[in-house]
């Protein structure tokens, strides 16, 4: 079966602490089993330092290019005029499928119309997919139905929502699945969330639209592959399980002419 993991970061400056390099990630990939790994650059970080993340990503891909597939970040906070030309450099330049926000972390909120509204009409003028960090660490900034309105505004925008309403305490997964159930624009990485919320998310919105993620290294890779096969059990057949684990995600990749998602 073919895994690959949609929520992997790495850091420029992986001294010290759960930070890792690209060379790490790999070497967990092999331990997991994992093919390939969506990845893009490791919060907390210095602010200033987003640039040189994305670069540190881009120089991942070209050394792994079967292994790593890059993807952008961009923080408004910094300045629109600079997170519009992080976009086009992750997209134009690294030619990596997407670039992902992080409202959460970067405290900003993920629908605000003259901060980060302009940052995702930039991706969708480009063609490119949007992540979108949804979680309860920080609900008002990146509660579901902030992203159900960027999906209304923008159909045709690919959004992979990472972490299904999760990474905190707060659990917003039930919102999250009941807005991506009216967008069939989202697809849903389950991530630092509740097993429970990923097997409501499978039989709500079908395999398909519900990809592994392990959220390395803040987790470990090995034991949320462990994790996914277990809770699959019953959930869904052959077909589904292969959807699930890295299939989903894969033609999504494809679909966006990415040349990131291997053939097959």
């Amino acid at each position: 079966m073919f895994i690959f993991d949609a929520d992997c970061h790495i850091s420029p400056t992986f001294q010290g602490g759960v930070s890792i390099s690209y060379d790490e990630l790999v070497r967990r990939m092999d331990r997991a089993g994992v093919e390939r790994a969506l990845t893009w650059l490791q919060p907390p970080y210095e602010r200033g330092r987003v640039d040189d993340g994305n670069a540190y990503v881009a120089k991942a891909q070209k050394a792994h290019p079967d292994r790593i597939a890059g993807f952008g970040w961009a923080d408004p906070r910094l300045g629109v005029d600079r997170a519009l030309d992080a976009v086009r450099r992750c997209i134009g330049g690294y030619g990596f499928p997407g670039v992902k926000l992080n409202g959460a972390q970067n405290e900003f909120v993920i629908d605000d119309d003259s901060l980060s509204m302009p940052v995702i009409e930039e991706i969708a003028r480009l063609g490119g997919m949007l992540a979108l960090h949804i979680g309860g660490d920080s609900p008002e900034n990146t509660h579901p139905w902030r992203a159900g309105r960027i999906a209304r505004q923008y159909p045709e925008l690919q959004i992979l929502i990472v972490h299904i309403g999760g990474a905190a305490f707060h659990d917003l997964s039930r919102a999250c699945i009941d807005v991506a159930a009216e967008h069939l624009n989202m697809t849903l990485i389950g991530s630092a969330v509740r097993a429970q919320s990923i097997i409501r998310a499978i039989k709500t919105l079908g395999p398909e639209r519900v990809c592994f993620g392990s959220d390395t290294p803040f987790e470990l890779m090995h034991v949320e592959v462990a994790k996914y096969g277990a809770l699959l059990d019953e959930v869904v057949d052959a077909r589904g399980r292969e959807l699930v684990m890295g299939d989903a995600i894969r033609g999504i990749l494809r679909s966006r002419g990415s040349g990131v998602a291997t053939p097959g």
